[in-house]
């Protein structure tokens, strides 16, 4: 089985929509169905704030990653933020997330990327060494805190 990443272009929408639908229904997130394709549209058409990958052959991928883009003055430039990640769950197990997210900054080495972060459960010690292996690390004097609109 291969993580190769396809950058997602606008005719992979109901694909990307499909795997992003059952994510969301897997993590308890509430978001319609139109608001979720609002959301996934404009990565699909360029959009520079953020990019959606299909992991695996993009005719029947096996999963997406999102990441979105920001400037950090503590990183030096350019950095991005894994939004989501999801494999679908018959073929998890077998290395695909860890693959993706080694293969993902090689993906985005032209881009001058200087730093990725992602966020995960704190109780979910099974995601933080998948993410640890991958190289992530965690903040100890920090903590995401969110405000929404």
């Amino acid at each position: 089985m291969s993580a190769a990443l396809t950058l997602a272009a606008p005719d992979h929408l109901e694909k990307l929509d499909t795997l992003v639908a059952a994510f969301h229904q897997e993590a308890g997130i509430t978001l319609g169905a139109e608001a979720r394709r609002t959301g996934i549209l404009p990565l699909l058409e360029g959009s520079p704030h953020g990019a959606a990958y299909l992991i695996g052959p993009p005719r029947a991928p096996i999963g997406y990653l999102v990441i979105t883009f920001g400037w950090s003055l503590e990183f030096g430039g350019l950095d991005g933020f894994i939004d989501e990640i999801f494999v679908r769950p018959g073929v998890r197990g077998r290395g695909i997330a860890s693959e993706t997210l080694l293969a993902l900054p090689r993906a985005l080495a032209g881009a001058g990327l200087k730093a990725l972060h992602l966020e995960v459960e704190r109780s979910a010690e099974d995601k933080q060494r998948l993410y640890q292996r991958a190289g992530f690390k965690s903040r100890d004097n920090y903590m995401l805190m969110t405000k929404t609109f």
